[in-house]
C-alpha cells in the first residue's frame, strides 16, 4: 500500500482537487437538484478507474524491468541530474549496477534511479 501512495500520490491530490471543483460547480444555483451527488459519483468513478489503471500499468512495467535486469538485458532510465546533455542512463547488471529495493544503484553514480522511471530497451 505504501508503494501505491508513493507512485500515485500526485494523482490522488489532483483527483481531490478535481472532486472539490466538481462539488463547487455542482452546488451552484444554476445546477439542477442532485447534480452535486451525480457529479461526485461519476467523477469519483472515472478518477478511480484512471488512477487504478495507471498504478496497474506502472507496477507491471516495474516487474518487467526487474525481470529484464535479472536477465542482464539493457534498461533505459530517466536521468534528472543533467537535463541538457544526458537525459537517459543505460543500466545493465553486468556494468556494475545492482538493485536495492526499487532503486538501481551503482558506485559510478551519486544518486539511485527509481525503477518506475525505467523501461526495457
Amino acid at each position: 500500500m505504501k508503494n501505491f501512495f508513493y507512485l500515485e500520490g500526485a494523482y490522488l491530490i489532483l483527483g481531490g482537487i478535481i472532486l472539490l471543483v466538481t462539488l463547487f460547480v455542482g452546488t451552484r444555483p444554476f445546477m439542477s437538484k442532485g447534480a452535486a451527488k451525480r457529479g461526485l459519483l461519476w467523477v469519483t468513478l472515472v478518477l478511480a478507474i484512471f488512477i487504478g489503471a495507471h498504478y496497474k500499468m506502472t507496477t507491471n512495467r516495474m516487474a518487467e524491468v526487474k525481470m529484464a535486469f535479472e536477465n542482464d538485458k539493457p534498461i533505459i532510465c530517466e536521468s534528472r541530474m543533467q537535463r541538457k546533455v544526458a537525459q537517459t542512463v543505460n543500466i545493465q547488471k553486468s556494468k556494475e549496477w545492482s538493485l536495492e529495493g526499487d532503486n538501481f544503484v551503482s558506485p559510478n553514480y551519486t544518486r539511485p534511479f527509481f525503477i518506475a522511471r525505467c523501461i526495457v530497451k
